[in-house]
């Protein structure tokens, strides 16, 4: 009898029977034994080197994978502490550290490619050794004699004859043909570029078309959340060098936010940056406002270290007072309440009234419409036309004629009194506006006028006569008219926006050389840690926007800033602009004493003449506000400017006046100008009058700062969301 082996093969059972059977039984065994070798021959290949009782595939990579000799431990990535993800900056850091581990990443397809691919039959992965691990197919255990006898009854029976029949137990999906898992019939590998904000780099992410459809995860813009196994990437496995250093093979799609292509307005290609503010909403995710937003947020960091560290109280300022700060009234925004259908009525009268209207012909009454009798011109004159083309009697072509005449001066009558009904109407609507606005702000909430606040400095004043150092952060508003240079660009001042955010400083017991001085640490202070903590960004913008951003940062922390006053700055740019002024007759070309340096002569200083951050001290009185402190020229003020390049006016500040009687005196001139009142400023006269102390301060123009660290060119495109004069708010 054919002894049992569990793993025979099909030459060893056709040698058993051939020595048992006649000549026609082992025709059809050897039909038989062809039909079945294929799946033999599969059997053996895939089981050669794995055992009935071997681990599991996912046990055999973990062995494969440990280390042999003893080491430390690789460094394990950590989930951020919000959400159950990695960071792709730790990932990226840590670069072939956390090759081998497993980590979820989350976010936006910057860029991608498709690859196809083959169907493969084993997979390969890397362990930290660099040493590529075969992972086979698990396959079912069978042997050629249980296929003969599960799959071919009449096989059986023919065993049984002989006597060479076992109980095998019948399986009902034998690896049939039908039984077989298909393979894609293409597949193809989805090569993304991802990034989450947290860093300038992105994150190579590769997923099978096995694991999610390619096309759902391909697009621009899609955002994705992902389980995988981080890798050495492909580029640096052949040659040792590449852009990516590691690259995650996904195992496992977690989320999938699609985005619709015919309206997504980012797409691979680059946009400048003006076309992006339309869009300030999605602008975000691309990589230079990416950047520009993590420095703009060291620079906010680093300016709350550095005043937490050198003991200044932060203090929360308003934002609606009833104080104009700097004395400007054309540039305040004003706060009133208003019924959101204040004009209803009216236009809907108006509207009704247009296309109608009633007049008297002795004791009649018609209701006449303009659109009825321009159409009744129109029909008389074709009349006109037919009885002059006509043999109709003369007297009957007069008559037309006056008749159409006529008409038209009725027509015209018409039309001249409803635009003169109009008129009367808008005059009757803007008085009622003007009757509501002046009664809003009569019975508003706070009873009196209030205004967004441009500056928080008297404010802060309040406090620093209590508690010594303060300082605050926050929105400002002016309403000055946006200001464009000649290429189109928004200028650097602060009259080109409508809200703006500073950084406002007081320090109590201090003069004017102590603002300056702790202005001056401010600036390397920040520098330094922008440096520091946004070195990645800074360079990628060096080679997008401006090569030297980082050396004027770096200067900013070595080289000490330059020192001069007002007037010697006059006279230096007079000196420097001698030739232009000669030749230009503009009077806003001319630098002359008594004026507001304009934001030319401040790049021209900064940027031209010296290379680097000027302090300009000690303005005229008239062109700085009324609380700086007045020198004994009686001309000019302990004021000072800190002019950086690329960024301008970045800091403003002085001493402030603690004598009573001078700052009425200033308050007083204020109250000359329209719209304008002392009284508003009884509060604070009220520190000058019970316990003034000698103070200091200084507001730093934040996005300005930005302009300086970024080197962009358009306040606008430092901003996150920008506010200015004409523009649409659609955010």
């Amino acid at each position: 009898m054919l002894a049992h082996t569990p793993r025979s093969s099909p030459s060893t059972v056709f040698n058993h029977i051939y020595n048992r059977s006649p000549p026609k039984i082992i025709i059809i065994i050897i039909i038989i034994s062809h039909q079945v070798h294929h799946h033999t021959t599969i059997s053996d290949n895939l089981n050669m080197n794995m055992d009935n009782n071997s681990a599991p595939p996912e046990q055999a990579v973990a062995a494969a994978a440990a280390p042999q000799k003893p080491s430390m431990n690789p460094p394990i990535p950590t989930f951020f502490k919000y959400s159950k993800r990695v960071l792709l900056r730790d990932v990226i850091n840590n670069g072939p550290d956390f090759v081998g581990q497993r980590v979820v990443v989350g976010g936006w397809v910057k860029s991608s490619r498709e690859i196809k691919t083959e169907a493969p039959s084993t997979t390969t992965t890397t362990n930290p050794s660099n040493q590529m691990i075969v992972h086979q197919q698990p396959n079912k255990d069978f042997d050629c004699v249980e296929i003969l006898q599960t799959k071919l009854p009449f096989f059986r029976s023919f065993l049984k004859v002989f006597g060479m029949a076992h109980n095998y137990p019948v399986r009902n999906k034998l690896e049939s043909h039908n039984n077989i898992p298909k393979l894609p019939q293409q597949p193809s590998l989805a090569m993304l570029q991802i990034s989450d904000g947290s860093s300038v780099a992105s994150l190579q992410v590769l997923v099978e078309s096995s694991v999610s459809p390619t096309s759902q995860v391909m697009a621009t813009g899609t955002c994705i959340l992902v389980d995988g196994l981080l890798q050495q990437a492909s580029s640096t496995k052949k040659d040792g060098a590449g852009k990516h250093a590691i690259e995650l093979k996904v195992i496992r799609v977690l989320h999938i936010g699609t985005v619709d292509q015919d309206t997504y307005p980012l797409s691979k290609k680059k946009l400048p940056l003006h076309l992006l503010r339309d869009s300030a909403h999605f602008r975000p995710r691309t990589t230079t406002v990416g950047s520009v937003a993590r420095i703009r947020s060291a620079l906010n960091e680093g300016t709350h270290n550095f005043f937490q560290t050198n003991g200044f109280l932060f203090v929360q300022v308003p934002i609606i007072t009833a104080t104009d700060c700097e004395g400007s009234s054309s540039q305040k925004f004003q706060v009133v309440t208003r019924s959101a259908d204040v004009n209803g009525d009216v236009e809907e009268e108006e509207e009704e009234e247009g296309n109608y209207r009633t007049t008297a012909r002795g004791d009649d009454r018609f209701i006449i419409s303009l659109e009825s009798i321009k159409a009744s011109i129109e029909e008389k004159s074709k009349q006109l036309d037919e009885l002059k083309r006509s043999d109709s009697n003369r007297e009957a072509v007069v008559a037309a004629t006056k008749d159409l005449h006529k008409t038209n001066e009725i027509a015209a009558e018409l039309e001249l009194e409803l635009n003169r009904t109009k008129k009367i109407k808008m005059q009757k609507q803007k008085q009622k506006q003007k009757q509501q606005y002046l009664s809003s702000c009569e019975e508003n909430f706070f009873g009196r006028q209030a205004y967004l606040t441009v500056s928080g400095r008297l404010h802060l004043q309040s406090y620093a006569c209590a508690l010594g150092n303060v300082y605050s952060c926050g929105p400002r508003f002016r309403g000055g008219p946006e200001e464009e240079d000649n290429k189109g660009k928004l200028r650097r001042g602060r009259g080109g926006l409508s809200e703006s955010w500073m950084s406002e400083v007081e320090i109590a017991f201090s003069e004017l050389e102590d603002a300056i001085k702790c202005a001056e640490d401010l600036v390397k202070h920040v520098s330094k840690w922008a440096v520091e903590n946004c070195m990645e960004d800074l360079k990628f913008l060096g080679k997008r926007v401006d090569a030297r951003i980082v050396d004027r940062l770096k200067s900013n922390i070595i080289s000490p800033l330059k020192r001069m006053t007002y007037t010697e700055a006059v006279e230096v740019l007079k000196e420097e602009k001698k030739d232009q002024q000669e030749s230009s007759s503009s009077s806003s070309c001319k630098v002359e004493w008594g004026r507001a340096l304009t934001e030319e002569d401040e790049s021209c200083l900064a940027e031209e003449i010296y290379k680097q951050g000027v302090v300009i001290y000690n303005h005229p009185k008239q062109v700085k506000p009324f609380y700086m402190r007045l020198n004994e020229d009686g001309k000019t003020v302990a004021s000072f400017d800190i002019i950086m390049p690329k960024g301008g006016r970045v800091i403003s500040g002085g001493e402030n006046e603690e004598r009573n009687g001078v700052v009425k005196e200033r308050i007083k001139e204020l109250g000359r100008r329209p719209g304008m009142s002392s009284s508003e400023y009884e509060w604070y006269l009220d520190l000058t009058r019970h316990g003034c102390v000698k103070s200091s301060g200084f507001s730093m123009h934040f996005d300005l700062l930005s302009i300086h660290a970024t080197g962009l060119i358009d306040l606008r495109d430092a901003i996150p969301f920008s506010r200015t004069p004409l523009q649409p708010l659609n955010n």
